[in-house]
Order: C-alpha cells, then sequence, then structure tokens
C-alpha cells in the first residue's frame, strides 16, 4: 500500500469515528488557551481544567498576570507538574504579551516562540485552534500514535521530523483537526502502555498492530 492510500484510509476512519475533534483544555480567548496549554506541558488537560478557573477569574487579562509575580501564581497552579518554571513562564508571557504584542496573542510561530514557556508544539497548537492555520502539533500522543501506525517512517526520531512528515499527507484544510484526531486516538485507545487494539478500527491498518499478530500485507500483483 503506497503511502498516501494508508492516510487517505486512516484519515476516513478518524472523519467517521471521531466527528468532533478539539482540545479538551477549557478557555474563551485566545489568552486563556495560551495560559493553558503552557500550563499542560507534562500534565493532565483534566488537572489544568481543575485549577484554571481561579486563575482565570482573577488574572482575566495579559494586563492582569503581568502585574502579578511568580510567587502569587504558584499558588493557583502548584498541582501542576513543573509550577516554579510554569508560573515564571506565565508572568513572563503576559509582560512580553502587553510589552510587545499590545497584549494580543500572536498569531504566527515566529512571534508565538519568542514568549517564555513557548516552544514549537505549544505554538502549533495556538495557530492550529485560535487561528485555524494548518499547523501540526507533535505532542506524546500525536508522536507514539504516528509511529505505531505507520504513519511516520522509525528514521523521525524528533517531534520536528513527525510534523514535516505528516503534513506532506494530510490535506492541509484538514491539518488542525487531524492533530485532535492523533491526540484523542492516542489519550483513549492507543494508549501508551497497554494499547486498547480490541476496540480499534484501524487494527488492519496499523503497523504496531500487524507486527504484534505477525500479519504480513500481501503484495499488490
Amino acid at each position: 500500500m503506497k503511502k498516501q492510500e494508508l492516510y487517505n484510509l486512516i484519515i476516513g476512519y478518524f472523519q467517521k469515528a471521531i466527528p468532533v475533534a478539539e482540545t479538551e483544555l477549557h478557555y474563551k480567548n485566545p489568552y486563556e488557551l495560551l495560559v493553558a496549554v503552557i500550563l499542560s506541558a507534562q500534565c493532565t488537560d483534566k488537572r489544568v481544567n481543575l485549577i484554571t478557573p481561579p486563575l482565570y477569574h482573577d488574572f482575566p487579562t495579559p494586563e492582569a498576570l503581568a502585574a502579578s509575580t511568580p510567587e502569587v501564581v504558584f499558588e493557583y497552579i502548584k498541582s501542576v507538574s513543573y509550577p516554579n518554571n510554569k508560573a515564571r513562564h506565565l508572568v513572563g508571557m503576559a509582560q512580553m504579551l502587553v510589552k510587545d504584542f499590545h497584549g494580543e496573542v500572536p498569531d504566527n510561530l515566529e512571534d508565538l516562540v519568542k514568549l517564555p514557556g513557548v516552544g514549537r508544539k505549544t505554538a502549533n497548537v495556538i495557530q492550529a485552534v485560535v487561528f485555524n492555520k494548518a499547523a501540526m502539533a507533535v505532542d506524546t500522543h500525536v508522536f507514539r500514535v504516528s509511529h505505531r501506525i505507520g504513519l511516520v517512517p522509525d528514521r523521525c526520531t524528533t517531534p520536528l521530523s513527525v510534523e514535516k512528515e505528516l503534513v506532506k499527507y494530510i490535506p492541509e484544510s484538514i491539518i488542525p483537526t487531524a492533530h485532535h484526531w492523533l491526540i484523542l486516538h492516542g489519550r483513549y485507545t492507543c494508549t501508551a502502555r497497554a494499547p486498547h487494539c480490541d476496540k480499534c478500527g484501524l487494527q488492519l491498518l496499523c503497523k504496531h498492530y500487524k507486527k504484534e499478530h505477525n500479519i504480513c500485507e500481501r503484495r499488490k500483483e
């Protein structure tokens, strides 16, 4: 099977299996999503959603957060992973938004990655979710699922290499949605330690499943 055929079949499956694919982080505007995504690094969305309501309430704008201190913000986020670093990042991010971007979240990769706590993955999430740009954010779920299914070759050993491979075969118009398909599939079906292959509709397309069950693909004559 050619690579594009595989992608087309998997996209078709996800379109039916996960017709509504969107972030599970709670937010009302670009600023709140940026805060949530920074907090979500190596932390579950469920935990982030538990702690952000008071944070959003008391710091409803970049200006309000910029006027605070990491020590104050820490008390709101201390139950997430790496709270000290994230508290510094949040305050620094807000200060830069106010100083350099008039309090508005930028819509491009170059400016987003200038913000404290924002790497390429976070920047791509913001571009895709807020601005509907064809940006593929590669987190641990996307990285794992892409390799397991066989969407990317073993030589793709970095998030950037996986991102570049995925965007070659996924139509630009659905890249923002495809990002969520892969995340949700990895979060609830193709889990890290014990993938639920028994309830996965991608069994006969999946590289991992075929390897585990010694299924060989017949070559086309």
